[in-house]
């Protein structure tokens, strides 16, 4: 699950919104995905980070059939006996994976998919309502003059607006907030974290984005780019994006995730073990594998990696290891080091950088054309004046949601490559099949969506599409080269 922070502060985060995410297993929030998501995130390398699912299922049809083919064998075997003559093996039958993903699908899990589905839709809409009516209600030139007030410095202002504007949307975004990252959750059985819990994580994400877009200060930056250079700043943010993708990309697992969750190594020794295999068979150093607390927010399963140099990692859910195999765990990782292996972490970094043009370009588009139109309504007539923070907001907002089809494009082509990489390395389709049945149930996710939510929504192939490569994808027994392990 995706840390439910408000659609307003997540638009503050623009930069941290660039950032590459995680690339997971499943998608975080078990929704139509995230965005980054975050979430997305998620959303976000993304986190096998597309949909997976758990919670074994007694496959009552399989137990039928074998009962059936039991008694055929006694049969076989007596007549055989009375006719002295060799017994021929029967086999079992094929376990019906494609029957127990749509089986798992309940109508339960349909509800919560396609409310997630809407409130995905929404979000969006819900915080440019909301950035419009701090414009048009004349609150963010007020909050402008407060910031003022506090001292001469351009850096003091932001700070001081920041911190207020944060507050503002913080409440103007609480109810879907709640509602889609909470009260949903608990509803469908997904969550048992107390209120008191989720309020106090919401808490940290508002201090962390004040420290980060404040202090530190990258949003003074930003005015300051745009205040000498108010037509080509858009050009200027794009192009000096790369730092800061790259620096939130390295300290992210040792300085943000810590503040949410505990990461300890793996303490399964004989699971560390075959990972350790895995990683020599794949020619890879001996990475970093962790486990983190996350059945503390969500019931959900997943894994990702992040990081590069001395912050790169795999990172397995706690839940994922209570409720998977080893051997589907040994695919799950097999995917991360693909990951790693296929070069996604860098260039879903280069990925980002480059997008950020993009974004910059269409928002300083919208946002001048906004200002002329409606900025005497709003109290501000430059875009380096403070009070634009909501205008900016909105237009970021627009130009990620539009856009975010070629971006789950361009994840789901990256996820399919470490499925790939992943069944090469294991050449273990059934623990891989299992995997995203597990994956789907648990999540409660769609494994059949319509094309249109997976262009619009998924950050991640759909589980039957991951499936279906599952159990068709197997050029070792072929005769035929593997795509990318050589």
């Amino acid at each position: 699950m995706k840390l439910a922070v408000s659609p307003g502060f997540r638009a503050l985060l623009v930069i941290l919104a660039l950032l590459p995410a995680p690339r997971a297993l499943a998608r975080g929030d078990g929704g139509a995905v995230d965005g980054v998501s975050a979430e997305a995130a998620a959303d976000t390398i993304a986190p096998f980070d597309a949909q997976v699912t758990d919670n074994q299922r007694a496959d009552t049809t399989a137990a039928d059939s074998a009962a059936v083919d039991s008694a055929v064998l006694v049969a076989q075997v007596a007549d055989s006996v009375a006719a002295d003559s060799a017994v021929a093996p029967v086999a079992t039958p094929p376990r019906d994976y494609w029957g127990e993903l749509r089986a798992n699908f309940t109508p339960e899990n349909r509800t919560y998919s396609d409310i997630k589905t809407v409130l995905r839709f929404i979000g969006p809409l819900y915080g440019t309502l909301a950035g419009l009516l701090v414009l048009f209600s004349g609150l963010s030139a007020n909050l402008r003059d407060v910031a003022h007030g506090m001292g001469r410095s351009r850096w003091v202002r932001v700070v001081v607006y920041l911190a207020l504007f944060t507050g503002v949307t913080f409440v103007l975004s609480f109810p879907l907030t709640w509602y889609d990252g909470f009260a949903i959750e608990h509803q469908y059985g997904l969550s048992g974290q107390s209120l008191g819990q989720w309020m106090t994580e919401q808490g940290k994400a508002a201090a962390l984005g004040l420290f980060v877009l404040g202090v530190i200060p990258i949003l003074w930056l930003i005015y300051t780019t745009i205040a000498r250079s108010p037509r080509a700043w858009w050009l200027w943010l794009g192009l000096g994006s790369l730092p800061f993708i790259v620096a939130g990309t390295l300290l992210g697992p040792l300085v943000v995730d810590p503040v949410f969750n505990r990461f300890a190594p793996l303490e399964n020794q004989q699971l560390k073990a075959r990972i350790l295999d895995l990683a020599a068979r794949a020619h890879i150093p001996g990475r970093n594998v962790f486990q983190v607390d996350k059945s503390r927010q969500t019931n959900r399963y997943n894994a990702y990696v992040n990081g590069f140099g001395v912050s790169q990692r795999i990172v397995l859910w706690d839940t994922t290891l209570k409720g998977m195999s080893e051997d589907e765990i040994l695919f799950v990782v097999g995917h991360e080091m693909g990951h790693y292996k296929l070069g996604h972490i860098w260039t879903g970094m280069l990925f980002a950088s480059a997008f950020s043009l993009v974004v910059f370009f269409l928002a300083a588009l919208i946002s001048g054309w906004a200002m002329r139109r409606f900025g005497r309504w709003w109290g501000f007539s430059r875009l380096d004046d403070v009070a634009s923070l909501p205008l900016l907001y909105v237009a970021v907002s627009l130009v990620l949601f539009v856009t975010q089809p070629a971006v789950h494009a361009f994840s789901r082509r990256q996820e399919t490559e470490a499925d790939l990489y992943g069944l090469e390395l294991t050449h273990d389709n059934d623990a891989a099949a299992r995997a995203f049945v597990k994956l789907a149930a648990q999540n409660k996710t769609n494994p059949e969506p319509s094309p249109f939510v997976k262009w619009a929504l998924f950050s991640h192939p759909p589980d039957g599409e991951r499936l279906r490569l599952a159990l068709t994808y197997r050029p070792w027994e072929e005769g035929g080269p593997n795509r990318y392990l050589k």
